[in-house]
């Protein structure tokens, strides 16, 4: 039998076994709504036909044998001699409604039913959730790559236009005039820089004296070559003067002039 919730008009096949004569008490699977479901209608037994008397033996004869004479002759008349009749039309048969349930109906829940609804096959996407989630990843990588740049500096491959030297160190004059700086080829095929300069604190106070950085630089002012001078004094005082001399081997033959400045820190 069929079954329909009187709430939400969802319909269920179910047996009338389930349900029984005297009807039971049901809910719904999709509104969860519950009701007292009839059970099926038996049928009416036909009332009894009373039967009449049987009429004379001779009397009942001649009425059906001047009948049966009228049924042969229309039997004739309807199906020519020769053919055979036409066997009647099938009758088409009524659809089965599937039923579709589970063994273990109870009279609280039905488990299926062919009209219930279903859930999409699957979950929506969070968008906003995917966005917050690469948002806070890409922000942690920031961080990181803020925070390696602060410690270690920009990486040489780094394609940013970086300060050759330092400022000016206070109270700290730099002196490398150019006809100190040798350039020159050795016997050898040795390529010879020197340079000679000092450093004067014109200040009145101790200074700490920084490294020095050499530069050396090709004739399209391209950096060839370059080393660190750590001067021999750490500190000077007011009004004290150190001379620094240095000279390297096998420079660039591409190097044409050169700078000196503090090192950037």
């Amino acid at each position: 039998m069929i079954i329909a919730c009187p709430a939400c008009a969802t319909r269920y096949v179910v047996p009338d076994s389930a349900i029984g004569v005297d009807g039971r008490t049901v809910r719904c699977a999709k509104c969860r709504h519950s009701w007292f479901q009839h059970g099926p209608e038996l049928p009416q037994r036909p009332e009894p036909v009373p039967v009449a008397a049987p009429p004379p033996a001779q009397a009942s004869a001649e009425p059906a044998a001047q009948a049966a004479a009228p049924e042969a002759d229309a039997a004739s008349e309807a199906v020519p001699s020769g053919t055979e009749a036409e066997p009647p039309p099938p009758i088409p048969e009524e659809p089965r409604i599937q039923q579709v349930y589970s063994d273990e109906t109870t009279a609280e829940d039905f488990s299926y039913s062919s009209f219930a609804h279903e859930p999409p096959f699957r979950p929506r996407r969070n968008r906003l959730k995917l966005y917050t989630i690469a948002a806070s990843v890409f922000a942690v990588i920031a961080f990181a790559a803020i925070g390696a740049v602060a410690w270690y500096g920009l990486p040489d491959w780094a394609p940013l236009a970086r300060q050759t030297f330092a400022s000016a160190q206070p109270d700290l004059v730099l002196e490398f005039p150019p006809n100190r700086q040798d350039r020159r080829t050795l016997p050898n095929g040795a390529e010879f820089f020197g340079a000679s300069g000092k450093v004067t604190n014109v200040g009145k106070e101790r200074r700490n004296v920084p490294p020095i950085l050499i530069v050396l630089r090709d004739s399209a002012d391209r950096i060839v070559y370059s080393w660190e001078v750590f001067p021999p004094k750490r500190q000077l005082a007011p009004g004290e003067s150190m001379t620094i001399n240095e000279a390297v081997t096998d420079v660039p033959r591409s190097a044409k002039f050169a700078e000196i400045g503090w090192k950037p820190g």
